[in-house]
């Protein structure tokens, strides 16, 4: 075994010592509580019947795009698309990317630059950690959802500066204050970044997201809203001016240097958005409601989270696995949020609800864990 082979047993096997291994699977429990499709859009027949009949209009569609937008790869129909869903969300402009990793990182590898600041919260997502990574920015990170923090490093901060957060973040479901976060971007002239992906299809009218909610889409430098969540397809779309959609088509590497998404992808998310408008929002915000209240009830540790995510704490690796199997041999797809994807002692449940979660199957799952916390 030479020494990269050993590298890679060595560092898989302390994964396994630690029981933080991670595997794929194709077996998943009947009752879903673990995917993000929060509206059942990837489920739904409605949806794969309007995809086919406008396939069937355009009829004479590539299989693929055949190249980079700035090549052969860029279609009338795409940018249609971007400015629908731009105008969607009370946004001047959109650029999609082929993922919300490709447009985090696109975005925030080229906006920053050398002798800039980026401040972010703490608890970001992965790919915009990437994203500041590869920026020759100054990064700070503030306290989670912290604003005293939040504003001593802008005090501190020099050149152009960026606040990144989340709306709603993904592992622990919470909201940002974002009325308050923009005031202080404000005041201290940051442009303020902001992911929506697990707010989109939840928060907002017709499912436009916590800063159409909140009233900010004027308060905002960029959105970025991802399709394979709520809006069950694929991709990601970063909103933002005219300015800014131009200079990401020149300066975003993961924009420029990749194969446009195909035809039918883009026809997909256009579906989606022509559905949500017609989705009760009332539904998943019952699902919601629901579920709080029965863990309140039950005495339940859990994350107060107001959004489709739900977290019920452990306090190890090992009792956050063994409660994740349990549920899964009842039939309850609920999987384990392990350290060092969270921090030590935060281990947790990560409960998705969907709109097609009956109230039953919630009851029940609630159940059964009060069953394990009482019995672990």
């Amino acid at each position: 075994m030479n020494n990269v082979e050993q590298f890679i047993t060595d560092k898989l096997k302390a994964r396994k010592q630690d029981l933080s291994i991670r595997n794929l699977s194709t077996c998943f429990p009947p009752v879903d509580f673990c995917s993000n499709d929060y509206l059942g859009f990837a489920l739904s027949v409605e949806l794969k019947k309007l995809i086919e009949d406008y396939l069937y209009q355009v009829n004479d569609y590539k299989n693929g795009s055949g190249g980079s937008r700035l090549l052969s790869g860029n279609t009338t129909y795409i940018e249609e698309t971007e400015q629908y869903i731009a105008d969607f969300h009370k946004a001047e402009s959109g650029l999609i990317f082929n993922s919300g990793y490709d447009a985090n990182v696109g975005l925030l590898s080229s906006m920053p630059q050398r002798g800039d600041t980026i401040i972010t919260d703490e608890l970001i997502h992965a790919s915009l950690i990437d994203g500041c990574r590869l920026s020759y920015a100054t990064r700070y990170k503030f306290l989670h959802n912290n604003l005293q923090d939040l504003e001593n490093k802008l005090k501190i901060s020099k050149g152009n500066t960026f606040v990144v957060v989340e709306s709603v973040y993904s592992m622990d479901g919470d909201l940002a204050p974002l009325s308050e976060i923009s005031l202080l971007c404000e005041k201290y002239n940051a442009a303020l970044i902001i992911d929506e992906a697990h707010a989109t299809g939840i928060f907002g009218e017709h499912g436009k997201g916590l800063v159409n909610q909140l009233n900010l889409e004027k308060k905002v430098f960029a959105r970025i809203i991802t399709f394979g969540k709520a809006l069950g397809t694929h991709g990601a779309i970063i909103l933002g001016s005219k300015n800014l959609r131009h200079y990401l088509i020149n300066f975003a590497r993961s924009f420029i240097y990749t194969t446009a998404a195909p035809i039918h992808n883009i026809i997909s998310v256009k579906c989606a958005y022509l559905l949500i408008g017609k989705i009760n929002p009332s539904t998943i915000l019952n699902k919601i409601e629901l579920f709080r209240s029965l863990v309140k009830q039950n005495d339940i540790t859990a994350l107060d989270s107001k959004s489709a995510i739900q977290g019920v704490l452990f306090s190890s690796n090992v009792e956050t696995k063994n409660a994740a199997s349990l549920l899964q041999l009842n039939g309850f797809d609920v999987r384990a949020i392990l350290s060092p994807t969270v921090s030590v002692g935060k281990e947790r449940l990560r409960i998705c609800l969907h709109s097609y979660n009956t109230d039953e199957e919630i009851i029940l799952l609630v159940k059964n864990l009060k069953n394990i916390q009482k019995n672990g």
